[in-house]
């Protein structure tokens, strides 16, 4: 009896200290890793051996696939923009969403400000302008931080 007890115990536990799950990125990299939850825009894992919890951006995650069931769930579409008329393809992010994508440049400029226009329209207008800027360099994402003094930095995101 103790050692089936000793035999089961051994075998559950390699189950559970084994990688459950596959993240396949849309840059082609392949992390073997143990899913806990996505939430919000970010998929939370941990790695082997190690039960910190990191995050990635969803947008970085081409397909998250289950190593026992193979099953496969693909997590986003890569989005590939081509020219300045690809500015709706261009993803506004929160720095925060952007874990796990590469930042690529800088740029910054005055925000719009027209008279008469509510500040919402401005702001529409100012994003609108970043996205083209954006899109005619290739860039698919974007994060914005605005600033007090009329003036915006970009940085740019790629897979």
């Amino acid at each position: 009896m103790k050692i089936l007890f000793f035999t089961l115990s051994i075998l559950f536990a390699n189950i559970s200290i084994s990688q459950t799950h596959q993240i396949t990125k849309h840059n082609g990299e392949q992390l073997d890793v143990n899913f806990i939850k996505s939430e919000n825009g970010l998929i939370y894992y941990s790695l082997e051996g190690n039960s910190e919890e990191h995050k990635i951006s969803k947008y970085a995650v081409s397909k998250i696939t289950n190593k026992q069931t193979n099953q496969t769930q693909k997590i986003s579409d890569k989005v590939i923009v081509d020219s300045k008329s690809d500015y709706k393809l261009v993803t506004v992010l929160s720095q925060e969403k952007a874990i796990g994508l590469k930042q690529v440049a800088n740029f910054s400029g005055v925000s719009t400000k027209t008279k008469g226009e509510p500040p919402i329209a401005n702001q529409n207008n100012t994003y609108m302008r970043i996205k083209t800027q954006s899109a005619s360099s290739g860039y698919p994402f974007v994060s914005i931080v605005e600033k007090s003094d009329g003036k915006y930095e970009a940085i740019a995101y790629v897979y």
